[in-house]
């Protein structure tokens, strides 16, 4: 989570909002799937090709998750609540950690079953 919060700053400096979510996803994608793969999940009975695709699908869910529960926040519940700093660090740390359940349930059961 926090390589990913880092990676959406410094892709901030270059892309929207929106596009640095998705690419500091797909870095966090990259670096998690071996972490799990490895640390987490390591006694899998499912080829690593078959993992790896589970955790596509899974993460595309946890993208999208992430993305609509960010922006949501972004733009609507934030600046109703008044809050004007770091607007974007919040709103994507909450986005990300929305999906810390579902993400688990998902790599449990299909990714690393």
């Amino acid at each position: 989570m926090i390589l990913n919060l880092g990676s959406r700053i410094v892709y901030s400096r270059w892309f929207d909002f929106s596009y640095a979510i998705f690419f500091a996803y797909l870095t966090g994608m990259l670096i998690a799937f071996l972490l799990f793969k490895f640390f987490v999940f390591n006694k899998s009975n499912q080829s690593t090709q078959n993992s790896a695709m589970f955790f596509v699908l899974v993460n595309l869910v946890g993208l999208l998750q992430t993305l609509i529960i960010s922006l949501w926040l972004l733009h609507y519940l934030l600046p109703l609540l008044g809050v004007i700093s770091y607007q974007e660090e919040i709103a994507h740390t909450i986005g990300l950690g929305s999906t810390v359940f579902t993400s688990y349930i998902g790599h449990k059961y299909w990714s690393f079953r």
